[in-house]
């Protein structure tokens, strides 16, 4: 076989990602934002023990566009986290894991996240 015989992998543009193993990455990004959020919440607390001057400072940010566009992120990566790992539980019960059920709580994890995010800004804002 010569060099130009090989097969070629599937490109990402050729290549369709099912459901679940977008939900695992996605799991594991979320995990990783959700580790960056808990480190700006201890930097939170850090300047409310500063004083006032700087802990104006960090919620003047957090109140911007930025600030507030970061807070959802990380809202909406904790309830998929969360989703996510019930659905885990049930996995572990060994249920739901057949092609069709796992595709089927993929799309219902990623749906339900999505709402829960925006019906808990909708409850705090």
């Amino acid at each position: 076989m010569t060099k130009n015989d090989r097969p070629l992998s599937p490109h990402l543009s050729i290549y369709r990602w099912p459901v679940t193993m977008a939900s695992s990455i996605l799991h594991r990004g979320t995990g990783v934002a959700l580790a960056v959020g808990f480190i700006v919440f201890v930097g939170w607390l850090f300047d409310a023990a500063l004083g006032p001057d700087t802990y104006d400072a960090f919620t003047g940010f957090m109140g911007s566009g930025p600030g507030i566009l970061l807070l959802v992120g990380w809202s909406y990566a904790f309830f998929y986290h969360l989703c996510n790992g019930v659905r885990h539980l049930v996995w572990d019960s060994g249920r739901g894991l057949g092609k069709r059920a796992s595709t089927a709580s993929g799309w219902l994890v990623i749906v339900l996240s999505v709402v829960v995010t925006a019906l808990f800004w909708l409850v705090v804002s």
